[in-house]
């Protein structure tokens, strides 16, 4: 490159631009405000810019070009709006190139050529609740059964979904593993068994389309393992270095339209006679926002070149990601900084900027993942030192569900109606009485028992059933964040989750929720969870205490009945059920039980942390001591209680 792009790249840049000016600018405050993909866009992207396979074959449908181009185009579309740059980034680094660098010839022609030629989106299905930064997480499984592989299981956080084609899924194949149990498959949107969840609400990139991806039985064609089996790994690794060129070049583009736009702004505003820009503060903001923004597209253009020319280039695209996401970051806080109070408003494009850039921190590799790898790089395989007497401490990952340790009881029945009998009289012997109740508006986080319902309700015709379940089980009514955001079934007060109403009482029964970590996360203090839903692989049956699969249109009824639909008594005042956790034999000595999360203190561990000494007795605590793993009070623990049969 000779720190020169070519007349060629500059041809190319003008081209996007004036799309981008011309398309984009226009609607950005719209699709940012509406949370709208840009569906049109997108096609002309493909038809008449013809960028959606800049650095792939002219065989396969590309146009040719170098990657440098691609971090152009993707650089110029995000000047105007980060959404729709992270689209193109997404499609080509994520959802085109495994195919095209792991592909058979055979896979190219099939889904490349649409893709490259902008026909059709890509996709790339990666991030799970448990697998983010560290994807040896990873837990949707694909099991081999004759010619086909059955997938199960789901991602989170998926760029382009669900508006994308086709999908590049990664999956345990050999479970025990590690890494080298996971492989790479080519997924077909419409395939029975996979549906998506809602797209989600975000903070920025709005006109970019995110959504979770949910496998059950999927049947996907051994023809579409890419790569070879236990591959899977490399293959994402592989992905993302090139990845991180394409968010760097959102990051920068993001940056490069806030500086504009401040440059603009500082010599039209004027303050005490002249305008800011004379002003020595300001044009020294300006200067180092030039200068930062110069820097990072001198890294992001010399990882684009050198992975054009086969060279390794993992590092550079961690630099270039790293540098160039936390400069825009600091680049659209001055930008805003000089708007003054103005770009603080909604329509403002700083305002957007400013929201748009914080994502390029975190996804592609978080920056302090990008910190890993480049010491990597740096420093290399050390030996293993082995020092006599030495002892290596292991942090052992938690593999429980995000609710806690639950009974996962899956009822088997022969029918609905004796599953429904065998629920109602395992919760009657956990203590519950559905003689008494609350009203069903009471707020979520005072209501001792909720009935909550998800997007498997479809529609306001059917939500009458979550109302006649709510008042026979004598608790409130609640929903999901897809049925109180989208549908609007539910007010948003009495959506249950993470960044909703968290739920603290005792009985928490699921209808048609699938189990989004966000949600899990809202209900973690439950003492006991039930989930009725029709998809086996749901996240919420490992977070439950007790699950019926299959169809809640049947169950919500039957339940409702066995519960009882008259009138009810009203409730006495909340006392927390003990969490039921199983146990062989009782413990010679009294478990005090935390209410919150189900801890139990052990006077034989004491609490190392809270410098509890072992063999302290729970009475003997100090009583500012609190729970470990949620700060529970002292005062608020229960005793627990055993059958006579395990003392």
């Amino acid at each position: 490159m000779l720190f020169k792009t070519t007349d060629e790249h500059e041809a190319l840049r003008k081209k996007v631009r004036e799309f981008a000016e011309a398309e984009v600018k226009p609607i950005a405050f719209q699709l940012d405000q509406g949370n709208e993909f840009p569906e049109e866009i997108v096609k002309k992207m493909g038809s008449e810019l013809n960028i959606m396979g800049l650095p792939y074959e002219e065989e396969y449908g590309g146009a040719g070009k170098d990657v440098i181009s691609y971090a152009i185009a993707v650089e110029e579309l995000s000047r105007v709006d980060g959404g729709v740059g992270v689209i193109l980034s997404a499609h080509t680094s994520l959802g085109s190139y495994p195919i095209e660098a792991f592909g058979t010839d055979e896979q190219k022609k099939k889904y490349l050529v649409p893709l490259a030629k902008g026909e059709k989106i890509g996709a790339f299905g990666l991030t799970e609740p448990e697998a983010g930064s560290d994807a040896g997480g990873t837990e949707t499984t694909a099991v081999l059964e004759g010619d086909h592989y059955i997938l199960n299981g789901g991602k989170i956080f998926i760029t382009n979904a669900p508006y994308a084609d086709t999908y590049v899924v990664f999956a345990v194949t050999h479970p025990g593993m590690g890494t080298k149990g996971i492989s790479a498959f080519i997924v077909e949107k419409g395939w029975d068994g996979f549906t998506f969840g809602d797209h989600y609400d975000k903070l920025g990139i709005r006109s970019s389309s995110t959504a979770e991806l949910i496998f059950n039985n999927v049947k996907v064609p051994k023809e579409n393992l890419l790569g070879k089996e236990g591959q899977g790994f490399r293959i994402a690794m592989q992905t993302l270095d090139g990845g991180r060129i394409g968010i760097a070049s959102q990051a920068l583009g993001i940056a490069q339209g806030a500086y504009e736009a401040a440059l603009q702004y500082s010599k039209e505003r004027i303050q005490f006679g002249k305008p800011i820009a004379a002003q020595q503060v300001i044009s020294f903001k300006l200067a180092e926002m030039a200068t930062k923004l110069r820097a990072a597209r001198f890294l992001i253009y010399s990882a684009a070149e050198m992975k054009h020319n086969g060279e390794r280039y993992s590092m550079e695209a961690a630099m270039a990601k790293k540098y160039a996401s936390d400069k825009a970051l600091e680049i659209v806080n001055d930008a805003l900084q000089i708007h003054g109070g103005n770009g603080f408003l909604k329509g403002m494009d700083v305002e957007r900027f400013y929201r748009d850039a914080k994502i390029t921190t975190i996804y592609e590799g978080t920056n302090e993942i990008m910190d890993v790898v480049i010491a990597s790089n740096i420093i290399g395989k050390l030996g293993k030192a082995e020092h006599a007497g030495a002892k290596t401490a292991f942090v052992a990952k938690n593999d429980g569900p995000i609710t806690g340790n639950r009974k996962r009881e899956i009822i088997k029945a022969d029918t609905a109606q004796e599953a429904v009998d065998i629920l109602v009289e395992n919760l009657k012997k956990d203590g519950y009485d559905f003689s008494v109740g609350i009203p069903v508006d009471t707020p979520i986080y005072d209501a001792e028992r909720v009935v909550s319902v998800g997007k498997g309700i479809q529609d306001a015709e059917h939500f009458h059933l979550g109302e006649e379940l709510a008042k026979a089980a004598g608790a409130a009514l609640g929903g999901s964040r897809p049925v109180a955001e989208t549908m609007k079934l539910v007010p948003l007060d009495r959506y249950v989750g993470m960044s909703g109403q968290k739920f603290n009482g005792n009985l928490y029964i699921a209808c048609g929720i699938s189990g989004a970590s966000q949600h899990l996360k809202g209900i973690k203090n439950a003492s006991t969870i039930v989930a009725i839903n029709k998809n086996a692989g749901a996240p919420i049956f490992k977070n439950c205490d007790y699950g019926i699969v299959g169809d809640m249109f049947e169950i919500m009824p039957l339940l409702a009945e066995a519960l009882g639909t008259g009138e009810k008594e009203p409730a006495p005042p909340m006392k927390k059920v003990r969490r039921s956790k199983p146990r062989k034999l009782a413990p010679n000595h009294k478990v005090m039980v935390c209410p919150g999360c189900g801890y139990e203190y052990d006077p034989d561990l004491g609490d190392p942390e809270g410098e509890i000494d072992p063999g302290t007795d729970f009475e003997n605590l100090p009583d500012d001591w609190t729970c470990p793993e949620c700060q529970e009070e002292k005062e608020n623990f229960i005793e627990a209680d055993f059958p006579e049969d395990r003392k």
